[in-house]
């Protein structure tokens, strides 16, 4: 049986550790990332979405990475932190959007993936205000970016037409603190040189 169709739009951002900017996404993932490999937790938050007959209206998930070298080369490290909120339909369309596994444009992103880390629950709060973002997850995860200022000093800095999955255009920032303690994976930094990206996300199945 086909999986149903399913659609979410809402909003993105993530930090990484490589430096700002990260050579990753200036170079079609082929550059080595700034630490030789690279961690990274991208967060999102769902304003409208379903899956299916299912609501995702107000749900947020993380995908949580490391990648040993360069980012094309594969052999990614992935785990999925889903809202504790989520009734279990929810979590197992989550989990499918996600990963990849129910199509869309993280499935581009499926032969990369050398080890599928698993799926944790937690209470994932994803606040905005103006060009701040904060995500945290207790036990888990607690990350922030700041917008990199543009021309206009209240908008941000962007690169546009670039391989991401969340959005082909990024506004630039970076990260004011990012710390991941989750599916084994352990990195702490509060340089406020690491790299960040925010962005509006709207997906659907393919």
């Amino acid at each position: 049986m086909a999986d149903p169709a399913w659609q979410v739009s809402g909003q993105y951002f993530e930090t990484c550790s490589c430096d700002f900017l990260c050579p990753c996404i200036t170079s079609g993932l082929t550059a080595l990332p700034t630490d030789g490999a690279c961690t990274a937790a991208m967060g999102f938050q769902i304003e409208r979405g379903q899956h299916g007959g299912v609501s995702l209206d107000g749900l947020r998930f993380v995908v949580v990475l490391r990648t040993p070298g360069e980012m094309a080369k594969g052999n990614w490290s992935v785990g999925v932190i889903t809202d504790e909120r989520s009734t279990p339909e929810q979590q197992q369309a989550l989990v499918g959007i996600a990963s990849g596994q129910a199509g869309g444009p993280m499935a581009a992103l499926g032969p990369l993936v050398g080890t599928f880390l698993g799926v944790e629950s937690g209470a994932i709060t994803f606040t905005q205000s103006g060009n701040r973002w904060s995500m945290s997850v207790p036990g888990k995860l607690d990350q922030a970016i700041e917008a990199i200022p543009g021309a206009k000093p209240d908008e941000p800095l962007y690169i546009d037409n670039t391989i991401h999955p969340a959005n082909t255009r990024l506004a630039l920032a970076r990260s004011t603190g990012s710390h991941v303690h989750a599916f084994g994976l352990d990195w702490d930094d509060a340089s406020g040189q690491n790299n960040g990206h925010f962005a509006p996300f709207s997906w659907q199945s393919s």
